[in-house]
């Protein structure tokens, strides 16, 4: 595996600044773009670091990601992905779970009706769905921005143990930011 923080000269942990993160990538992908070289071999090669960059470069970007591979890097194995929900973010699972499950009814209920008429008449409701769906998105922003400032305070010092319970937290909020995104999609249509 390589070091993506190593690929992009970044020191290993837990947060970067995206800009500086975003600069760094751009420096290095700049030298090893392979439309610079016209030699096949040298081409090929530049293709594959270029990709590593690439690869490097996402993995740094999303602060989940970078935690797992941090954590990776210095046990030698990736955390768990599965995990107990941490009690930090209880409350907000059954929140989400509560509205998620009378949401995806209605949407079951409208996506199998056939009428124009009849699905046009669900819109009042849908828009109800909606509003209550992005209020909780933006509870869950909130609480990735405090992720961010706890990764960000963790630069200074952190162990393992602490890395892998953020790495946890960020996983659940951004699946149920996930989730939910992708339901007020669906109550949009």
């Amino acid at each position: 595996m390589n070091d993506a923080f190593a690929l992009l000269e970044f020191p290993r942990q837990p947060w970067l600044e995206p800009e500086a993160l975003k600069q760094a990538f751009l420096k290095h992908s700049t030298a090893m773009h392979p439309d610079k070289f016209l030699d096949p071999t040298n081409k090929e090669s530049a293709q594959a670091r270029f990709a590593e960059l690439n690869q490097a470069h996402e993995i740094l970007r999303d602060p989940k990601r970078r935690l797992q591979h941090l954590l990776t890097l210095e046990r030698g194995q990736q955390p768990k992905e599965v995990h107990d929900i941490l009690p930090e973010t209880a409350a907000l699972f059954l929140e989400v779970g509560q509205l998620l499950k009378p949401i995806d009814t209605f949407l079951a209920e409208r996506e199998a009706e056939t009428s124009p008429l009849l699905k046009a008449q669900t819109f009042p409701q849908a828009l109800d769905w909606l509003e209550k769906t992005n209020a909780l998105l933006s509870r869950i922003q909130q609480e990735l921005q405090t992720l961010d400032a706890a990764a960000l305070k963790l630069n200074a010092q952190w162990d393992c143990e602490s890395l892998e319970r953020l790495f946890h937290q960020y996983s659940y909020l951004q699946k149920w930011r996930s989730q939910l995104n992708d339901r007020a999609v669906r109550l949009g249509l």
